[in-house]
């Protein structure tokens, strides 16, 4: 998200009308003004009150730029709307001349954020839509993805559940579009931890990640009742395992390496 704030609403153009002398009184009429700053070029054109812009008005900047709203001490305070030179719109509230509160900011390519704001960056509840299809529901903080929030593309996946820093981080669900499930720890968008892999045949996997990939112990569960527990890397089987077939009264012992089976144990 581009921010107002930096090189607009300059201190320079303050101390312009400040410095004419001018008394401030809350009870003195606000009057109409257009001014033009020496020292930036911009032009206001609204209410003033000793000095200060205040109430309502319009600031152009040089590059087209422009801000439409409420002012208080020559600060954009309240609601307003600030259109940013090369088309995108913030339209909400203000506070010391950044976003703070709610509001809704449009990309001119057609993403749009619609929730809270906090000095200028995304904080809080918001949801963000792209042109795509995808969106975003959730928690913000400092302009990034953090805490619960839900993430939906457009391909019809879905992943709900913790954020850290813009990434899937913690504990969350993800169902790909083909029905693929997972329940469990992610880190750094994989999955990473304990959790559980269901497959859309109904295959089921139930043990440890590391890096997207099974890695530790693990059951494997198979459709028809037979089951593997034992170790795994890189995922496959890979250590010291047992091989479960309920149909045929069988448990057997053995060791895997890399996915295959080596031997049998008595």
């Amino acid at each position: 998200m581009q921010i107002a704030n930096g090189i607009y609403f300059r201190r320079e153009e303050i101390f312009e009308t400040l410095n004419e002398g001018e008394q401030y009184d809350a009870n003195t009429p606000a009057r109409d003004v257009k001014i033009q700053y020496k020292s930036t070029g911009s032009i206001y054109e609204g209410q003033m009150r000793g000095g200060f812009r205040e109430g309502s008005g319009n600031m152009t900047w040089n590059d087209g730029a422009r801000y439409e709203g409420q002012w208080d001490k020559s600060y954009a305070c309240g609601k307003g709307i600030f259109y940013h030179a090369d088309g995108d719109i913030y339209d909400g509230n203000w506070f010391n001349n950044k976003c703070n509160g709610f509001g809704i900011y449009t990309n001119k390519k057609g993403a749009r954020y619609e929730g809270h704001w906090k000095n200028d960056a995304q904080s809080g509840q918001g949801k963000e839509t792209w042109p795509e299809g995808s969106q975003y529901v959730g928690q913000y903080e400092q302009g990034k993805k953090q805490g619960y929030g839900t993430y939906s593309w457009s391909d019809g996946s879905v992943y709900q559940g913790d954020w850290v820093d813009n990434r899937i981080n913690g504990v969350g669900h993800y169902k790909w579009k083909d029905n693929r499930q997972y329940y469990g720890h992610w880190h750094n968008n994989d999955m990473h931890g304990m959790g559980i892999y269901i497959y859309s045949d109904g295959v089921t996997y139930e043990g440890q990640y590391k890096e997207d990939k099974k890695t530790g112990y693990g059951v494997y569960f198979w459709t028809d009742g037979r089951k593997y527990e034992g170790w795994w890397y890189n995922g496959k089987q890979h250590g010291l395992g047992i091989y479960k077939d309920p149909s045929k009264a069988k448990v057997k012992y053995g060791l895997w390496e890399h996915g295959k089976r080596i031997t049998w144990f008595n």
